[in-house]
């Protein structure tokens, strides 16, 4: 008999795949930590600028334009449906709203920074006046204009809905801007009160967040959308693992239960089996925690699994795709 402790945060969310072009990514295939971070910046970088004007005029009206209803935009905070041409500055109205805020790094409304569609996004008036230059973390007092929205004195909680949007927007900046050409050198930090420093935080959170809110059809069709415009992509929507291979702490996320299984002669509870799993579209990749796939499972068509007896202990990645649709997973495997 042999102990098994296995932690794992399921994670799951239907979506659909953006259309990554062929090769992207090749470059950054296999690679973490800092060398992650520089082949993603070069892949991303020197991407068509547009004007600021540009950004309300037409890009974020096709950006975050609401797919039930074409007249109107999705607001980032309240996720409110809002007519695209009541822009202004008035309460109730639609901005743009900087969700790397500008102060951090002081870099305006100027191209290419300031004027990024990768993290600009239309938002109440008000709400955007309220989250200010503020960092993000949990806690605080709830927005009554912003349901699921909090704020305190040094930080603001998106609803839950968007949690992942805004990670993965700022983790975006971290690895587009490295001081290159004159643009600012952002960088995303465990900790709040970052302005003026060209710092975002809190970096645990945005961890955490991009975990539990994997992208969703409206994400994945406005990374499309920039695309066509700016000819970049945002690699954590695309990959949202690469996020874990550059800076994860992933034991933050992980609560463990014990299994009890025989190796021999019949193993038992020894594998782990993916839901869905009895869809014959059905595939999945998996990775250790420094960004090598690992092949532990046994593919039929009727079956999709993993023999823990297989792993070394050690954290895992788990994506797993059903025809369109995919779930994040992540476990922990110690074997005793």
């Amino acid at each position: 008999m042999k102990n098994l402790i296995l932690g794992f945060l399921i994670l799951v969310s239907s979506l659909v795949f953006g259309q990554i072009p062929d090769g992207y990514y090749d470059d950054a295939e296999g690679l973490t930590g800092e060398q992650l971070k520089t082949a993603l910046h070069d892949i991303i970088d020197n991407h068509v600028e547009y004007s600021y004007n540009d950004l309300r005029d037409f890009i974020l009206k096709n950006t975050d334009e609401d797919p039930e209803n074409s007249d109107n935009v999705i607001l980032l905070y309240t996720g409110r449906s809002q007519a695209k041409n009541t822009f202004g500055g008035n309460p109730n109205e639609w901005n743009r709203e900087h969700v790397w805020a500008k102060s951090h790094g002081d870099f305006g409304n100027t191209p290419p920074c300031g004027t990024d569609a990768h993290h600009i996004r239309p938002t109440d008036v008000s709400v955007n006046g309220l989250r200010g230059n503020l960092d993000f973390d949990e806690g605080g007092t709830p927005l009554s204009e912003a349901p699921g929205c909090k704020k305190d004195g040094d930080s603001f909680e998106p609803r839950d809905e968007v949690k992942g949007d805004v990670a993965r927007m700022i983790l975006y900046m971290a690895v587009r801007y490295e001081g290159g050409s004159g643009e600012p050198d952002l960088e995303v930090v465990d900790y709040v009160n970052t302005s003026p420093a060209p710092e975002h935080g809190k970096l645990q959170k945005l961890l955490d967040w991009n975990m539990i809110d994997p992208p969703d059809d409206f994400e994945l069709n406005r990374n499309e959308v920039i695309y066509g415009y700016q000819e970049n992509r945002n690699p954590f929507i695309d990959h949202p693992e690469y996020a874990n291979f550059i800076w994860g702490d992933p034991n933050s996320t992980f609560e463990e239960k014990s299994i009890t299984f025989s190796v021999y002669p019949n193993p038992c509870n020894t594998m782990l089996y993916i839901n869905g799993s009895e869809n014959t579209n059905s595939t999945y990749e998996l990775f250790s925690f420094d960004g090598k796939k690992v092949d532990a499972g046994e593919l039929s068509p009727s079956t999709k699994s993993i023999d823990l007896t297989k792993l070394d202990n050690g954290l895992y990645l788990l994506l797993f795709k059903v025809n369109n649709n995919t779930s994040l997973q992540t476990f922990k495997v110690v074997k005793q």
